[in-house]
């Protein structure tokens, strides 16, 4: 194929990616579903295009999952990831032990396979994936407490797999007593975020005071150090998924210059990430080959889902007094993406007996449980009541005067349900450094007054200080919850750990 028959599919490819995206909004299918789909048909089922280079996909997918995890990093505040650090860190560590043991144990006794591939199955299937839970769980209005546990333990779990994953599949596992490979992953764990706090920290400092010629280079210094993050983990044996994870939160909750501009840029990078990387996995399945795997996909799947999954969460959350409804809805959003499906390619590179039948089992799973896990996530959360009330999100604005002012512009809805319909602006009493400057109803956008009266359907911009924004956002929601009154029921907007 010469470059500009490559360049045609490659942009039609990516156009009509990106016009999925607002299709399975509309539908609530994860967008990542179609991806593959693009890469299936212009494989060889499809176009004819024919791809087996595991190494490669391995290579190329490993660039994507840092830059994805970098997003996941820049874009999360760290209010909402300190309190849930705990239990998040139990999760992918503790939790991956319990989820490992469950699958390994099925693939043994159900599937007749041998115990390194059994134990395969349970580490490929073990982690999270960042792209789907980070796409998927920032689309629903989620209590902040479980969207941060579930966002931390993706970009967490990834260290402790991979290093399980390679020493499985180069068979080194059995060379070394148990109790060094735990020291190992310690290890990895430890010194990774270190590494990552501190490329953090001394790129923050610099980027405050470096008068870089242009503002488009900041986004690109960003996104550098992260990278830098993860070969400078790697480079010491420490997980670099966790460098780049702890280097983007660092970056992400400084006030740096031109910041919007930087998380516009990441999240830009992100999806072009998710768009590639899902295609290049799909142009890798070979669809003859996959219907074989249907059944056994449903077997490990429906045990991950059902028992490995459950145990996992019951095993790393109970010690936090995590409420059994969010207990629930954890053990639901465990979503599976590209993570595992990129771990699979590692046994398949090694040449491990089995590879290929593991790595079709995985697709067959991802796609199966994404589409029934990730369309019914809106359904879950609302029987089982861990829908916040009203939540502010960040607006990506790249405004030079908020950011001398140290000030955020959020944007709240009023669903229906909302007990902040009813409510004039003036009883919203938001906490000093937070106004609200506009209000958008039925398309009409108006600056509000002070009796001003909340209707459903409204949309909010605030704008924030950065010292008032959380005690704004507690209030917003302790409103949601109880209304004008909310002062009196002692609600204070706070999310609640039993």
């Amino acid at each position: 194929m010469d470059l500009t028959r490559a360049l045609l599919l490659a942009a039609a490819v990516l156009l009509v990616a990106v016009g999925a995206v607002r299709l399975s909004t509309r539908l609530g299918l994860p967008s990542l579903l179609v991806y593959l789909a693009l890469g299936v048909a212009i494989g060889e089922a499809g176009l004819g295009i024919r791809f087996d280079d595991a190494e490669l996909t391995r290579t190329l997918g490993i660039c994507a999952l840092i830059v994805i995890i970098a997003e996941g990093g820049l874009t999360a505040r760290w209010s909402a990831l300190r309190p849930v650090l705990g239990p998040a860190v139990v999760l992918s560590t503790l939790g991956v032990a319990v989820s490992i043991a469950v699958v390994g144990l099925v693939a043994r006794l159900v599937l007749n396979v041998g115990w390194q591939v059994a134990l395969l199955y349970g580490a490929v299937l073990s982690s999270t994936d960042a792209a789907a839970v980070f796409s998927t769980l920032r689309r629903l209005r989620l209590r902040p407490r479980n969207t941060a546990i579930l966002e931390a333990e993706s970009g967490i779990n990834d260290a402790p797999v991979v290093l399980l994953v390679t020493l499985l599949s180069t068979g080194s596992l059995s060379d070394h007593p148990w109790w060094q490979e735990l020291l190992l992953v310690g290890y990895e764990l430890v010194v990774g975020a270190a590494v990552g706090l501190v490329v953090g920290l001394l790129g923050r400092w610099a980027l405050r005071r470096a008068a870089l010629p242009s503002a488009g280079l900041y986004p690109l210094a960003a996104i550098g150090l992260t990278v830098f993050a993860y070969a400078t983990g790697t480079v010491a044996h420490a997980s670099g998924f966790l460098a780049v994870y702890v280097a983007g939160v660092a970056l992400g909750n400084a006030r740096l210059p031109h910041r919007h501009a930087i998380l516009g840029f990441a999240e830009g990078v992100a999806w072009l990430a998710q768009i590639g990387l899902f295609v290049l996995l799909g142009l890798l399945a070979s669809p003859g080959r996959l219907g074989h795997a249907v059944v056994p996909a449903l077997i490990v799947g429906l045990a991950l889902v059902l028992a490995a999954r459950p145990l996992s969460v019951l095993a790393s959350a109970t010690p936090f007094r995590i409420r059994w409804r969010d207990q629930g809805f954890l053990s639901w959003a465990g979503l599976r993406g590209a993570v595992p499906i990129v771990l699979a390619t590692i046994p398949l590179s090694e040449r491990v007996p089995g590879a290929r039948d593991l790595f079709d089992v995985v697709f067959v799973l991802v796609v199966v449980f994404t589409l029934v896990q990730g369309s019914t996530l809106p359904a879950v959360a609302r029987w089982l009541r861990v829908q916040a009330p009203a939540e502010a999100t960040e607006l990506m604005v790249e405004t030079a005067p908020l950011e001398r002012m140290r000030a955020d512009l959020l944007q709240v809805d009023v669903p229906a349900g909302s007990r902040l319909a009813g409510v004039y602006l003036d009883e919203l009493r938001l906490p000093v450094g937070a106004v609200v400057t506009l209000v958008l109803r039925r398309g009409t956008g108006f600056v509000p007054e002070p009796d001003t009266r909340l209707c459903t359907g409204d949309s909010l911009l605030i704008v924030a200080t950065v010292e008032a924004r959380d005690a704004a956002e507690r209030r917003l929601r302790a409103v949601s919850r109880r209304g004008r009154l909310a002062r009196w029921f002692h609600e204070e907007g706070r999310e609640e750990l039993a």
